[in-house]
């Protein structure tokens, strides 16, 4: 197809009548939650101390030891400010911070570590029915470490790093101005929930203090809910990597951040996964699928529905070339069907990453001034295939992209930009809109 751009205004009558690409999910159902012994471990009877100058990493770890060697337990923080260095988690364990309280993370000259080491703060590696609960705070004080996040070698804490692990709860805690990510979740884990949590950190290009890699909620694994959260941070507001399957994120409200990615990395597929009812405000992304040819798999099966988002950088973007190296192709803002037209092809490979079968319903959204309308950008060996767009009205000033992609279909769409209403930026592509093909 010849590079173009497609204005095709007043389409008329709504198509009573079509065929709709569904995703392929299972019915979803949702995680199995932790069992934890009623059994309670207050830290200050261990010797912890809520006088902000404290050390409690003894006392608290103390607690969380003698939980283990009673078989589990409930190891409470209660109200008071506790300044504490990296924890390590164990199964049958709930730690319960409450509402009046504040877990600190030592300031960065006194944490165990630094900058050399970067240790995680709350961590644990194949454990069974943990949680962390309550409505109190998990505060990073990460702002002098958010300066290093270019520094070659340094390494930044992250809050909670859970990996191979079974049945986690996190609800209705805040988490606060992490060094890095907040939560990271990954490896073989099964059965996450993350419930009611708000997470805060500045964003990224905050004129006063950015934060850098302040990741909300990194979650990979299967059978995982993500809902009732407010996010507002410096990257990610959540993603997941390969070997991902069976997500539901729901009733969600974003803020500032990279929005609700998948990738980079995409090896060992991500699937089923379905994203609602959630609302985004100032949002760098809506929706983000990223990835690349040296770390791609198979991304399928995705719904995207009920969604409002207000003033966001790009409302829907995919895309397969994350790494690209020449200039011409990193800005995903400016890119035009020529430039993307040239875009070199390769074999297809093991990690050569395929994005297909992707439905976006009942969304609604408007961009920051300049921005575009969206983006999907296969691939030319391995296009973008089965995108559905249905009810999907975006007011932007410049249009929506799609390269490289084959059966997009566009239903009932009002994609308004100063080039006209549905004008698609096209090249190299198999595009519909109410069932007429784009030529």
């Amino acid at each position: 197809m010849k590079n173009r751009y497609f204005v095709l205004i007043g389409l008329g009558l709504f198509l009573a009548t079509f065929q709709l690409i569904k995703a392929q999910s299972q019915d979803y159902t949702p995680p199995a939650l932790p069992t934890i012994p009623n059994k309670i471990f207050n830290i200050q009877t261990f010797g912890a101390v809520s006088d902000n100058k404290t050390d409690n990493t003894p006392a608290i770890q103390g607690a969380i030891d003698a939980a283990t060697q009673a078989g589990g337990g409930q190891v409470v923080i209660p109200a008071g400010v506790y300044l504490s260095g990296p924890l390590k988690f164990s199964s049958n364990l709930n730690l319960q911070i409450d509402s009046a309280a504040t877990l600190l993370f030592l300031p960065i000259d006194k944490y165990p570590g630094g900058l050399k080491d970067g240790n995680s703060f709350i961590s644990g590696t194949g454990l069974h029915d943990i949680a962390i609960t309550g409505k109190g705070t998990i505060d990073g004080q990460g702002s002098p470490w958010w300066p290093y996040a270019k520094t070659k070698d340094a390494k930044r804490p992250r809050m909670i790093v859970l990996r191979d692990c079974d049945k986690i709860l996190l609800e209705n805690i805040k988490l606060t101005n992490s060094p890095m990510f907040h939560i990271a979740i990954g490896g073989k884990t099964t059965n996450v929930t993350v419930s009611g949590v708000i997470v805060r950190a500045p964003a990224s290009d905050d004129p006063v203090n950015p934060s850098h890699n302040t990741d909300a909620c990194n979650v990979t694994g299967k059978k995982i809910l993500i809902k009732n959260c407010d996010i507002s941070t410096g990257d990610d507001d959540y993603t997941c990597g390969g070997g991902t399957s069976d997500v539901l994120i729901t009733n969600c409200k974003y803020g500032y951040g990279h929005g609700v990615s998948i990738g980079s990395p995409t090896s060992g597929g991500v699937s089923n996964i379905t994203v609602e009812n959630c609302t985004f405000t100032n949002t760098e992304c809506g929706i983000r699928l990223k990835s690349d040819r040296d770390r791609g798999g198979l991304v399928q099966n995705l719904t995207y529905r009920n969604l409002k988002m207000t003033k966001v950088g790009i409302p829907i973007i995919i895309y397969a070339a994350y790494n690209a190296k020449d200039r011409d192709y990193r800005n995903l803002q400016k890119i035009t069907p020529e430039i993307a037209a040239t875009y070199p092809s390769a074999p297809i490979a093991e990690k050569t990453p395929i994005f297909q079968n992707i439905t976006f319903s009942n969304i609604t959204a408007t961009t920051q001034s300049g921005k575009r309308a969206g983006l999907i950008w296969g691939l030319p060996e391995a296009p973008v295939s089965n995108v559905l767009l249905q009810n999907v009205d975006i007011q932007a000033e410049n249009p929506f992209g799609i390269f490289f992609s084959k059966n997009v279909r566009l239903e009932n769409c009002h994609i308004r930009t100063k080039f006209g209403t549905n004008a698609l930026a096209v090249t190299d592509a198999n595009v519909t809109i109410d069932g007429k093909e784009v030529k």
